[in-house]
């Protein structure tokens, strides 16, 4: 019976979670193999060389925060506002680890620096304000209030990681509570 490999899955996900940690330069493929306990041989049964796995990195990331996400959603159903409901409690429960705000602020701070990866990110960053366009416009009619929604929602996603601020005799929970409720009335 021949060895078992590592699912190529499983390089990938090693890859996204040393990629929120430490950035690109931390995905490494002899530190991966370490990570997952095997040889870096069975790497390159999957992969060309490191790029291709940044790519893979990349690909995986940007379906899961986008389609992933919105199939996720729409297959929960119900209408607008509750699709958004489901939206927000999805992600307020951390998604799926390439949903993550980790693997999410690695890839804004990697854009950063990489012109092809910042492509990607305005791709996904569109397709998720398009999304919540499309939630937003079936009830509110003024495109203004559309877009302040979508963009508050899409700034909560992205920067409630980054604010280190007590919210007064309130916790954070009730806080984003009280947000999301007024986002959806």
């Amino acid at each position: 019976m021949g060895a078992i490999r590592t699912p190529r899955d499983r390089w990938i996900e090693e890859g996204l979670r040393m990629l929120a940690v430490g950035g690109p330069e931390a995905v490494r493929v002899e530190v991966l193999a370490q990570a997952l306990g095997v040889t870096k041989g069975g790497f390159y049964g999957y992969f060309r060389n490191r790029a291709a796995l940044l790519e893979e990195m990349l690909d995986t990331w940007e379906r899961e925060v986008t389609e992933s996400v919105i199939e996720r959603i729409e297959r929960d159903g119900g209408d607008a506002r509750e699709r958004l409901g489901h939206l927000f409690d999805f992600v307020g429960s951390g998604g799926t680890f390439a949903t993550g705000a980790g693997v999410e602020l690695a890839i804004r701070e990697w854009a950063r620096r990489d012109e092809g990866v910042a492509r990607r990110l305005r791709r996904a960053d569109n397709r998720r304000m398009d999304y919540l366009r499309e939630l937003y416009g079936a009830f509110c009619p003024d495109e203004a209030d559309v877009e302040a929604r979508c963009l508050i929602t899409f700034s909560l996603r992205i920067g409630d990681h980054l604010i280190a601020a007590d919210n007064g005799p309130r916790d954070r929970a009730d806080v984003l509570a009280a947000v999301r409720d007024r986002l959806l009335s």
